[in-house]
């Protein structure tokens, strides 16, 4: 970094923590100068990256066990730059939360539309704060194909969720269908809109864009995929809910990622992490883990 970039970016650390909007909108004129250069460098460190892990309707005891122990041994080379919240079946968060490392976090892969009653096999965001359980995952496309989850149910479970004390991982995203006849932008921003209709905070929201057709298939969609829909999503919370959120809100990317491509998909700068399906239950979780480090300004 340059004697000049570096002040630079230290003016416009100063004043974007004073407020100022001009910063934002300056980024999305054509052409990158010093000064840009600066500011996406306070774009990018302005979201902590994260990085979720969910184990879906499957591992046993050991293999919980197993995959803390990696974790809990894992060397993170930027803990202070990701945060890391993992999620096995439900029957085992407390055995996972009671042995897994103080740095890292765990979340549960459902919650109930409400108070808990007469709901056979469901869990309650009540039964889940109690188990000191600070995360839940919503809206995976699993439940919105499998169990005909709407937008709008969606939308109903987040916001019961966070009115809790949950965190929320909200799930969008389209499929291949959807994506070879040019919705996908239709389909998120219809998905995202559900879910701005019922809350006025994000500040514990975390998006996750999982486009279906990645979803363990082993394809991924490439860096400029999954930037293009990142940066509509960003745009769309800018226009519909506010620039504060569309800046603080952070985007993370779920679909066959891995330790090869975690890096390079990183390095997008509406990308501000992963949601790990298959890799997440093996060693190379904590190469993407270590992804964050791409962010890195310097």
């Amino acid at each position: 970094m340059t004697l000049s970039l570096c002040i630079l970016y230290y003016i416009s650390v100063a004043i974007l923590l004073a407020g100022e909007v001009w910063l934002f909108l300056a980024l999305e004129g054509p052409g990158l100068g010093i000064i840009d250069v600066a500011f996406v460098c306070v774009r990018i460190m302005a979201r902590k990256f994260f990085v979720g892990g969910k184990s879906k309707c499957n591992g046993t005891i050991e293999e919980v066990e197993k995959i803390v122990s990696i974790l809990n041994d894992g060397k993170i080379e930027s803990p202070d730059a990701v945060e890391v919240v993992v999620s096995p079946p439900s029957v085992f968060l407390p055995l996972a939360k009671s042995l897994l490392r103080s740095d890292f976090q765990v979340a549960a892969q459902n919650c109930w539309v409400k108070k808990g009653d007469a709901y056979t096999g469901e869990i309650s965001a009540e039964r889940i704060v109690n188990l000191g359980i600070p995360w839940a995952i919503l809206g995976h496309s699993e439940r919105r194909v499998l169990l005909n989850e709407s937008n709008e149910f969606v939308g109903g479970k987040v916001a019961y969720a966070l009115s809790k004390g949950l965190k929320v991982i909200v799930c969008v995203g389209e499929t291949l269908e959807q994506r070879e006849s040019g919705a996908t932008l239709e389909v998120v921003t219809a998905q995202t809109k559900a879910i701005a209709e019922r809350i006025s905070d994000w500040t514990n929201v975390v998006l996750a864009y999982e486009p279906v057709w990645a979803i363990g298939t082993g394809k991924v969609a490439t860096p400029a995929q999954a930037q293009e829909v990142h940066s509509e999503l960003r745009k769309w919370l800018q226009i519909n809910v506010s620039v504060e959120v569309a800046e603080s809100t952070r985007i993370i990317y779920g679909g066959s990622v891995n330790g090869a491509n975690s890096k390079e998909l990183a390095a997008q700068p509406d990308v501000d992490g992963f949601h790990v399906g298959v890799a997440s239950s093996k060693p190379e979780f904590v190469d993407i883990i270590n992804a964050a480090t791409i962010k890195s300004c310097a």
